[in-house]
């Protein structure tokens, strides 16, 4: 009887333990089945993101131009009733912004000793406001950005230097400086290179200023990226998704394996992740294709911000722009534009043809120092300043014709965004 009971209880535990073990293949196969299943979900909509990119590509004037027109007017229309809700909900800035208006409108309108003074501000800060503007649009990353520095910037510090070096002295009449150069009667020697610096310090602390400014739009996306919680694939954007790349490179630790660029870009993230403000300082300091990515890395490490921008501020429009203005006034100055020229004559057989023009544009620019104010001078063209005037109009159109591009592209995103919460929900 005893052997009897025994059995029951033991056939009931191979049982129970069958069960058991039954149950657990059955939790690891819906595990496996659930993880299929995430895969396979992930994979689609990496594939759907990639068929909306290539389809966000063909969005430009050039190829579906009324399309494109219309998700820029619908993208505009969005940002404008975005920004105008903020307006409202920020009624006391607002009402204050007016107020402080109005006030420096009748200051200004008001006949008085002041006027002298609030002429040399507006003058200066129109001045300031006109650089910082074309630093920005040189690196804001609307469409292909537009480089200020070679189109206004070099050739501004190029004719303040040609300048010096013919006139013998910096203290230009003001005005017409900045607008016209004139060389001042009094003369003081063959100026310095420092001297040339400081001349055009303040355009150039400006200009780089703007360029800082330009760099935060990829720092704040990142930063919302990761305080949102949202992975960097729902941004969709092309900084975020190098960000994301550098980051699966890191992770993978096959760094030996992988191309020199990503290498680079790795090399970038440790450095600022590691390093902080020097970091940054550093990165910012030298012409760098690869800065969004470092403001990318900063964005998503949430890195403060008076941190971020002050690196950048003083890489930018301190360091990187001294260098930059000591590298034009020094090609620029007398003697080497001078050998400049006679190098560009040794060509082979178009030579010569091309000193000719350099050397007349050159004569020319130096004989327009010593036009007194109120004179008429005859205007005559030159071929190169003719081809570099129609280069300025062709790459302006073009970074409009990028802006609507840019922002028509956007408000695919936006759909594209929008479907994808729907499919979530």
């Amino acid at each position: 009887m005893s052997h009897t009971v025994n059995d029951i209880h033991v056939r009931r535990g191979q049982l129970v333990d069958g069960e058991a073990v039954k149950s657990q293949e059955e939790n690891v196969t819906n595990a496996g089945s659930e993880k299929s299943r995430t895969v396979n979900s992930e994979a689609a909509l990496k594939h759907q993101r990639e068929m909306e990119r290539q389809e966000r590509e063909q969005i430009v004037l050039w190829r579906q131009p009324f399309t494109t027109l219309q998700y820029f007017t619908l993208e505009t229309a969005i940002l404008f009733h975005g920004y105008l809700i903020r307006l409202l909900e920020n009624k006391g800035k607002v009402l204050i912004t007016i107020l402080l208006t109005l006030l420096l409108v009748c200051l200004y309108h008001t006949p008085g000793a002041h006027q002298e003074y609030v002429v040399l501000m507006e003058k200066k800060l129109h001045w300031c406001a006109y650089w910082v503007f074309l630093g920005i649009l040189s690196s804001v990353g609307l469409g292909t950005g537009l480089h200020t520095f070679l189109l206004y910037l070099g050739p501004h510090i190029a004719q303040v230097t040609m300048a010096a070096y013919e006139c013998y002295s910096v203290d230009f009449p003001e005005p017409p400086y900045p607008d016209q150069i004139i060389c001042p009667d009094e003369t003081e020697g063959t100026p310095s290179i420092w001297a040339i610096i400081a001349k055009v310090r303040l355009e150039a602390c400006m200009w780089g200023i703007g360029t800082a400014i330009g760099e935060l739009p990829p720092y704040f996306m990142a930063k919302a990226a990761r305080l949102s919680g949202d992975d960097l694939d729902e941004f969709d954007d092309d900084e975020l998704e190098e960000f994301e790349e550098v980051q699966h490179a890191r992770e993978a630790g096959n760094l030996a394996q992988q191309a020199w660029s990503t290498r680079v870009k790795v090399a970038v993230t440790k450095l600022v992740e590691r390093v902080g403000f020097v970091g940054i300082l550093a990165m910012a300091s030298i012409p760098n294709p690869l800065f969004d990515l470092a403001g990318v890395t900063c964005g998503y490490l949430l890195v403060p911000f008076w941190t971020f921008f002050g690196a950048t501020c003083i890489g930018k429009a301190v360091i990187k722009m001294h260098i930059q203005k000591i590298f034009i006034i020094t090609i620029f100055s007398a003697h080497h534009i001078e050998t400049l020229v006679g190098l560009l004559g040794q060509v082979p057989k178009i030579g010569p043809s091309l000193t000719a023009p350099f050397q007349d544009f050159l004569e020319k620019q130096k004989k327009k120092f010593h036009i007194k104010p109120g004179t008429n001078v005859p205007s005559e063209t030159n071929w190169l300043s003719y081809v570099f005037e129609k280069v300025l109009i062709l790459m302006i159109a073009y970074f409009v014709l990028s802006i609507v591009n840019s922002t028509a592209q956007s408000y695919h995103k936006r759909k594209s965004k929008e479907n994808h919460h729907k499919l979530k929900v």
